[in-house]
């Protein structure tokens, strides 16, 4: 699933799409989002944290938190003091770190705010906003990947090697639900994957 946006006409900004999250193979317990140009081939891999990775998959499989998630809560709250996420920025890298901005409008008037590439994106899926970055931090952070390396990994969380494989599509739907309520998200993203790669 992807995120699109709508082209505004700003010569230096460059409109992203989520193309999808994989398990990280160089950081243990972190995982590899990857952005990319909505006209073009190059894409941005940023590293991020498991919860991060949570935050992004549960909003991109729909998924039903029992309770609302910190992303979840911000959004709750811009939306009862009619705070509009206007777009996302990925303004800076710096040292191999990503930063962002968060452009907010209140009463007519426009503010950024500082956020982590990560939380960013995923209130960006939240507010459905356009997500941007500049020509400068594409041109030095940007890489080209074949088509066929992008489609291989879905677009969401997953495991480097499944541990339902012997479970039936009963048992796994059961097992999903049960960590949904126990808000064991990441748990449920390797479940979902599970249940959708038997059903292609």
């Amino acid at each position: 699933m992807a995120v699109f946006v709508i082209f505004q006409g700003q010569m230096d900004k460059i409109q992203l799409e989520i193309i999808g999250m994989s398990y990280s193979q160089s950081q243990s317990g972190a995982y590899a989002l990857i952005l990319g140009e909505t006209y073009g081939k190059r894409r941005l891999p940023i590293i991020i944290g498991g919860f991060e990775a949570q935050a992004i998959a549960v909003e991109l499989e729909k998924m039903k938190p029992s309770r609302p998630l910190t992303h979840d809560l911000f959004k709750n709250f811009a939306d009862h003091y009619s705070i509009f996420l206007k777009e996302v920025i990925i303004d800076k890298f710096i040292e191999g770190v990503f930063f962002a901005k968060l452009i907010c409008i209140h009463d007519g008037q426009e503010s950024e705010i500082d956020a982590r590439t990560s939380d960013a994106v995923a209130l960006a899926i939240r507010f459905s906003c356009p997500i941007y970055t500049y020509e400068k931090i594409m041109s030095e952070a940007g890489i080209v990947m074949e088509e066929k390396n992008i489609t291989d990994a879905p677009s969401h969380t997953k495991s480097r090697k499944s541990e339902y494989t012997s479970l039936t599509i009963e048992e796994l739907q059961e097992l999903l639900a049960k960590a949904i309520e126990k808000e064991e998200y990441e748990k449920a993203s390797r479940i979902r994957d599970e249940i959708q790669n038997r059903e292609k």
